[in-house]
């Protein structure tokens, strides 16, 4: 009589662990992460119709600045699939937003629009960086101090989004600017 409790209670826990595990893969198993993932720097939330849980986004923060001036938003765009993820748009409620790069035209860095969008390879990194790839805020309604979380949305090539926040911080850097026609000379950078 022991013995077949026995057998039938280990069926039992095998089922019920295959199931956890099944639900676990389907992200609807945990708690207490919402906080982390919120800010890109933790695990994705669980999968939402139209958010994609394929790219994350860590450290991420936006350069302080004043009301209508552009300012640009910065973070790793973290691909940890087996393929190409392309960034199309981001979006704020704060500004109105643009894909840009840094690129050589005519002997002097110049910022301007990525065509195509940024594509993170599989299984690896993008970095949004002051004098590199970011998310540009063309024109913020409002003041974004330091200390103020913004939040975001990428648009993502295969119909996703990806939301995040970012915490907005003073920086000065190479004392690069955001305004329209911003240009480096060759041999400058910014950090």
């Amino acid at each position: 009589m022991r013995t077949r409790f026995f057998r039938g209670s280990r069926r039992n826990i095998l089922t019920a662990a295959v199931l956890v595990g099944a639900l676990g893969t389907l992200g609807l198993a945990g708690c207490g992460d919402s906080d982390e993932s919120a800010t890109g720097t933790g695990p994705s939330p669980a999968p939402t119709a139209g958010t994609a849980t394929t790219l994350t986004i860590k450290d991420p923060w936006v350069k302080a600045s004043e009301a209508g001036v552009m300012t640009a938003a910065f973070g790793v765009l973290v691909n940890d699939t087996a393929a190409d993820i392309t960034i199309t748009a981001a979006e704020s409620p704060a500004s109105p937003m643009e894909l840009h790069e840094m690129t050589m035209d005519g002997g002097k860095m110049v910022m301007q629009p990525k065509k195509g969008g940024f594509v993170v390879k599989a299984n690896s990194s993008h970095e949004l960086a002051p004098g590199g790839d970011h998310l540009m805020l063309m024109k913020p309604a409002q003041a974004i101090e330091a200390g103020a979380e913004v939040s975001f949305t990428l648009k993502l090539a295969d119909g996703t989004s990806v939301p995040f926040t970012a915490v907005a911080k003073p920086f000065a850097g190479a004392e690069e600017s955001y305004d329209p026609g911003m240009s480096m000379p060759m041999g400058s950078s910014a950090p």
